[in-house]
């Protein structure tokens, strides 16, 4: 009896030893199971990761592109502003008074960044017209809208002026004082600086308008004294109204001595106005300071400014810099800025290249464009350009790139063998609008037709 409980314990305490290592071995059989199945979790759960990242990625391009379009809009929007005040001062040099009135009108609806100096020069005009009441109407509504404007002293001044004279009908044809001033300026050309530079002093910093001021700035701008050039270097700084900030901005560009290009790189660095750091870098193109230019265009954080630098070095026609700086630029506002900038400076080969490679669709079809504007003999390129794409648009470009270049030949060659109606109708556009023989003669053969 004692024999067989020996035995059975025995079996037991084997059966015992035994199951474990079945464990084990069923373990082994099915862990491999088991880590295919984490494997597969783990690669689920990094897709699903890359996929957020890639989302995430997709956002921040949107929102980048955004932002582009965004300040695209405010710099086009500021441009036409400008663009809009400059035509109208022009009416001022003119002596165009109901014109520029109503020039400077339009630019205070508009709201933009030159809405205070056009209350004062609309004023300004009203004043010459003897329209004293619209006048001085104009006036408050600039010291209520900017009472931290720059304009206020020179329109109190002009109130204080126009207050002086109601109650005394004066014609428009009549207000011929800042006329004669403005004659006795010219003939302080051609005497001694010396004794010319205090007089300008004094009448810049008293409350003469801004029109004359802007003559005594340009004839002391002549002078050679240190004396006149600190005045200008001070106005330049901000000592006046924006306008007589950025014509001496202007005349230290002009005059680019190394003194002058260091207070220009002084300026540019000490201001935070946008529209000042704008005025010095077109100053710096004025100088030949490529390289300060360069500076800002790599440099820049701004957009808008790194555009402007941009711009100034196709004008000093910087070409291996601007192709450089579209390898490496981002965005896609600036990347304009440069294509266009190519174009100014002649550069068709890259622009060439530009079209080649280029996938963002409004890049591509600026390239080509500005490939008409550089004036180089790409014919072939433009061509071969043409043929391969079917987007309309940019088979549009090719045919707005020959019309600017004035090539008629290429275009009645293409008119000849283009089978779409509409996009033969384009050429056939281009065609009209040109004076070339070969447009005429290709007009003629379509009306024998």
């Amino acid at each position: 009896m004692k024999r067989q409980t020996i035995r059975l314990v025995a079996c037991l305490a084997v059966a015992t030893a035994v199951a474990p290592t079945r464990a084990a071995l069923a373990m082994m059989q099915d862990g491999p199971v088991l880590l295919a199945g984490r494997d597969d979790q783990d690669r689920a759960r990094d897709n699903q990761e890359r996929a957020k990242e890639d989302q995430e990625r997709a956002r921040e391009d949107r929102e980048r592109a955004r932002e582009d379009r965004e300040r695209a809009q405010e710099e086009n929007a500021r441009s036409r502003n400008d663009q809009a005040y400059d035509r109208a001062r022009n009416s001022i040099e003119r002596q165009e008074w109901a014109r520029a009135v109503e020039q400077f009108s339009a630019v205070v609806t508009e709201r933009g960044t030159r809405a205070d100096a056009a209350l004062y020069w609309r004023a300004y005009a009203l004043e010459k017209l003897n329209r004293q009441a619209d006048a001085l109407t104009s006036v408050a509504e600039l010291l209520k809208s900017f009472p931290t404007s720059r304009w206020s002293g020179d329109a109190k001044a002009l109130e204080l002026q126009i207050r002086q004279r109601a109650g005394q009908p004066v014609s428009p044809e009549t207000q011929v004082d800042d006329d004669l001033k403005l004659l006795a300026i010219q003939g302080l050309q051609h005497s001694n600086p010396e004794q010319a530079v205090p007089l300008l002093e004094k009448l810049l910093q008293g409350s003469q308008s801004p029109r004359l001021k802007e003559r005594a700035l340009f004839v002391l701008a002549q002078s050679g004294s240190s004396r006149a050039q600190e005045v200008i270097a001070r106005i330049a700084k901000g000592g006046a109204n924006p306008d007589l900030q950025e014509k001496a901005i202007q005349y230290i560009g002009m005059n680019g001595t190394a003194a002058n290009r260091q207070l220009l790189s002084d300026l540019y660095q000490s201001s935070s106005d946008v529209a000042v750091k704008r005025q010095v870098l077109r100053a710096f193109m004025l100088s030949g300071d490529r390289a300060r230019v360069l500076a800002a265009a790599t440099t820049e954080k701004l957009p808008e400014l790194r555009g402007e630098a941009v711009r100034q070095l196709g004008m000093m026609g910087a070409r291996e810099e601007l192709w450089q700086l579209y390898q490496k630029e981002q965005s896609v506002e600036v990347k304009s800025r440069l294509i266009e900038a190519m174009g100014i400076s002649g550069d068709s080969a890259h622009l060439v290249e530009i079209a080649g490679r280029e996938t963002d669709p409004e890049l591509l079809r600026r390239s080509i464009r500005q490939i008409g504007v550089s004036g180089g003999q790409q014919t072939d390129a433009l061509l071969g350009i043409y043929s391969r794409q079917k987007d309309a648009a940019v088979k549009g470009a090719v045919l707005e790139a020959l019309f600017i270049s004035n090539n008629a030949t290429t275009l009645v060659a293409l008119a000849r063998k283009e089978t779409d109606p509409m996009m033969k109708r384009r050429i056939v556009e281009k065609l009209s609008l040109m004076s070339e023989p070969a447009a005429r003669n290709y007009m003629l053969e379509l009306l024998e037709k």
